[in-house]
Formats: structure tokens, sequence, C-alpha cells
């Protein structure tokens, strides 16, 4: 299950994705959000669906890595469905039991949060496979810069952010083989009540933090070993530098934020 996690994962490629300019990746993806969330009509979702499907064929990576990648998050995906599916009012009422309800707006509620939640993710999953950690603290700490007029430590929160970032895979592999030494001494993650998994899975917790703290221990030290300071006077041996193909990227992302806005007007 974690071994298909993909936040924080990266595969090199030669594709255009991959050699786009980490700031403008970073600015795509938060506009690309935003733009999910002001689409409320069917044309516009079919355009956004559209579009990360012709993202994803560029990256040169095949679907079923995307699709690997959503699995893990299918519960939590299915759950906050089921929630808004629920508690959602209007339309043709199908089912009522006390303050629980089915209704056809419901239901179209349901679908919009589930077709939202699996763009994000998979937008963000290119993101992630498409930049390596090093690209993304740079773009991060370039993109925040200006705010280190104002006393903001850039440099420190796009360092620890791509930490954070690059260590999730990490974790979830330390998880995995954790788990896979439990199941060798017999306990069984997938037998019994709920109350019985969730019990499983306590004895995985304590050895878990303890890799955690003692891999954040071990990158501090080496960190200080190597005469880190922070971000003051440090120099970069490799300058980010836009080109014509991250002018194209934006325009087009400016152009499907546009389209949903008209679209959404007409309807």
């Amino acid at each position: 299950m974690f071994e298909n996690v993909l936040i924080g994962r990266y595969i090199q490629g030669k594709s255009l994705i991959h050699e786009l300019d980490p700031r403008i990746k970073l600015i795509l993806s938060f506009f690309f959000i935003i733009s999910v969330f002001i689409a409320h009509s069917w044309p516009s979702y079919v355009l956004l669906v559209l579009f990360t499907l012709l993202t994803v064929s560029l990256t040169g990576i095949p679907m079923r890595v995307f699709l690997r990648g959503i699995r893990p998050m299918i519960w939590l995906i299915l759950f906050t469905v089921i929630f808004q599916v629920l508690f959602s009012t209007g339309g043709t009422v199908y089912f009522q039991w006390g303050p629980l309800a089915i209704t056809s707006q419901g239901i179209l509620n349901g679908i919009l949060i589930f077709t939202r939640l699996v763009l994000i993710i998979m937008m963000s999953t290119v993101l992630t496979l498409t930049t390596s950690p090093l690209e993304l603290t740079d773009g991060i700490e370039h993109l925040l810069r200006p705010l280190g007029r104002f006393g903001f430590p850039s440099h420190e929160i796009a360092l620890m952010m791509s930490i954070a970032l690059r260590y999730v895979p990490t974790l979830m592999d330390e998880t995995q083989k954790i788990m896979n030494a439990q199941k060798s001494r017999g306990v069984e993650f997938d037998q019994g009540s709920f109350i019985d998994r969730v019990k499983a899975f306590v004895p995985i917790l304590v050895p878990l933090f303890v890799s955690a703290f003692n891999r954040a221990d071990e990158m501090a030290n080496a960190m200080e070993a190597r005469g880190y300071r922070g971000g003051e006077g440090r120099t970069k041996y490799r300058q980010l530098a836009y080109h014509r193909i991250d002018l194209v990227a934006l325009l087009s992302m400016i152009a499907l934020a546009a389209g949903i806005i008209v679209i959404d007007m007409m309807v």
C-alpha cells in the first residue's frame, strides 16, 4: 500500500514538463488548484480533465503510475464524497433517514468533489514526479525571496518544505518495512474487526517515530558538519533561468483559467 504513495518521489526524464522552470511549475500548480475550485459547471470540468490528461501525457510517465498514486488516498476521497452526498440538501430526495439524506444535488456535489480531488492529486503528483527536491527548494526560495525584505526566512522555509516533501516516500518505505517485519512475526493487519486492525497498527508507530527522529538527528549533524548556517551569503552552482517553453506554459494556464471563466458565465 505505502509503496504506491508518489508524493515526494521524483522520476528523472527529458520531457517538456521536466524541462520547465520549477518556479513556473509551482505557479502553474497553484493557479490550477484555484481554477479547479472556481469551476462550477460540467463543461469547465471537462476542460480541466482534458488539460490534466494532456499534461500527464507530456510528462512521458505512464498513466498507470498516476492512477497507482491515487489508490492509497481512495478511502479519504470516498469518505469526503460520502460526507458530501449525505449532508447536502436540494433537488430531488431519493432517501432520507433523520438528518441524513440522499438528494440529486448531493450526488452532483459528490461527483464534483471526487473530480476536484482527483485532479488536484494528479497535478500535484505531476509537480513532484517531474521536479527534483533541489529544484523545488530553489523554486520555492526564489518565489518567497521578495518577502525577505520583511524579515521572512525564505531560504529556511523552502529548505524545510523540501526536506519534508523529500522524506514522505522515505517514511512510507520505512513503514512498509516495519509492517513486513511485524507480519513475519505473525501480526495480521487485515484480519479481525476494525478495532483489532487499528490496534495492530499501534506497534508500528513507536519504531517509525524512533526512525524518523534518528534520521532528523543524522541530517542535522551532517548539515552542521558541512558548515550549514542558513541562507545568508550562500551562492548557487545552478542558476534558474526562464525559457520560451516557460512562457508557453504560463500562457496555456492563463488560457485555461480564462476559458473556465467564460464557460461558467455562459452556462
